[in-house]
């Protein structure tokens, strides 16, 4: 993958340097026109005509676009009975995301607004140049909570090939090392077996169950909450990512 910034074979810390034209940058800390934010990270990535591209070993986690519609729809309709269990109902008085052009658009527009303001960060996750599914993450709150939530979904044309774990992985190396997050939650439904394997794959600790957590599919369900820590990350990171993205 081409990517302007890569990450060493042997996992070591690099730094990235961001300029800051002013005002408040992602993370919290305040930038005059000649500062500059150093973070550490793990994670390849590059800028391009779409924004951000997250790059792991054989997944990129790229912001979705309007133009990105047809084939959103179209993996989206594939998987509408596989996604169905797993997500909230949508609003009957909103335009379906899915068959409607402006509404993905708005969508879209809605994660770039997200971003710009450091209260989530959205990606498709592309592999072999197909968008395969999504990783987001959400909710950021900065001053002492310094935290976030991570959802994401796989085309079930492509589970089982070890593309989530990879992306998390890609996703969690962001969050701590380039926008200095303290933790990430993810909750997943109990019965949900297969997302939950992709976190217990990397070791995420298990904080137990929130009753009544969510309302998904017009029922209020339970979650396991899943969290890891910077403190958690410095031990686990560099090991997940030599094991993911190499």
């Amino acid at each position: 993958m081409d990517c302007s910034v890569r990450a060493a074979q042997v996992p070591v810390w690099v730094s990235a340097i961001v300029k800051s034209a002013g005002g408040s940058l992602p993370g919290g800390v305040m930038g005059g026109a000649s500062r500059f934010l150093v973070v550490r990270t793990w994670s390849r990535f590059r800028s391009s005509s779409s924004g951000l591209v997250l790059c792991g070993a054989r997944v990129e986690l790229r912001m979705l676009v309007e133009d990105d519609f047809a084939e959103w729809r179209a993996v989206r309709r594939a998987n509408r009975e596989w996604l169905t269990p797993w997500e909230p109902t949508a609003p009957r008085s909103q335009p379906d995301v899915v068959e409607d052009r402006l509404a993905f658009a708005a969508r879209c527009s809605a994660r770039d607004r997200e971003l710009q303001m450091d209260t989530g960060y959205g990606f498709g996750v592309f592999a072999e140049g197909r968008l395969v599914g999504e990783m987001n993450l959400s909710g950021v709150q900065r001053g002492p909570f310094q935290s976030g939530h991570v959802g994401y979904w796989i085309d079930h044309r492509h589970a089982g090939r070890e593309y989530t774990p990879e992306a998390l992985v890609v996703m969690l190396d962001y969050a701590f090392g380039s926008l200095g997050l303290h933790r990430v939650q993810i909750n997943i439904i109990p019965r949900n077996r297969a997302s939950r394997r992709v976190v217990e794959k990397l070791g995420i600790r298990n904080e137990g169950v929130a009753l009544r957590y969510l309302e998904i599919n017009g029922c209020w369900e339970d979650h396991i909450r899943y969290a890891i820590t910077t403190e958690e990350w410095h031990v686990l990171g560099p090991h997940l990512v030599a094991g993911w993205v190499g």
